[in-house]
């Protein structure tokens, strides 16, 4: 595959991903401060099923920056390879068990002192990640610049 259309695909996959992930997050707080339990629960099972869109997205987007970054050793490429096992431990030992089992005690009707503690921990885990793919995503942007120069 040729290296542009890799950059693009990299590109495309990496703002998915951040997006996803911001969107998840936006969501939980508008509904927890504003809407009711019920829409609460409707959130968090639809954040269960755009797992099917962020996943693959974060795979694609690791695989093609490990493609793009090589053996590289610039400090701006081996800064965004320093995050990307944080970001991925973050989501599957934390952000996945924390959304299915709220979605599972929300649609129970179950918002007690262990909902909100997990939704705090849940939200916490996502704005780290969400820091963590936008600095990513800055480094990405300066490389470019700085190779066009």
């Amino acid at each position: 595959m040729p290296r542009e259309t890799i950059k693009r695909i990299h590109g495309a996959a990496a703002f998915i991903a951040l997006t996803c992930i911001a969107t998840f997050w936006l969501s939980t707080v508008i509904s927890e401060l504003f809407l009711s339990h019920s829409a609460v629960a409707t959130v968090k099972l639809a954040i269960l099923y755009a797992f099917a869109l962020l996943v693959p997205a974060i795979m694609a987007t690791g695989m093609t920056g490990m493609k793009l970054g090589g053996k590289s050793s610039h400090p701006l490429i081996a800064a965004k390879r320093k995050r990307m096992p944080v970001i991925a431990a973050n989501g599957v030992l934390i952000l996945i068990p924390c959304a299915i089992f709220l979605s599972q005690r929300a649609s129970a009707g179950t918002f007690d002192g262990v909902f909100y503690a997990v939704q705090a921990l849940e939200l916490l885990a996502g704005a780290v990640n969400i820091t963590l793919m936008a600095l990513s995503i800055r480094d990405a942007r300066n490389l470019k610049r700085k190779s066009k120069e």
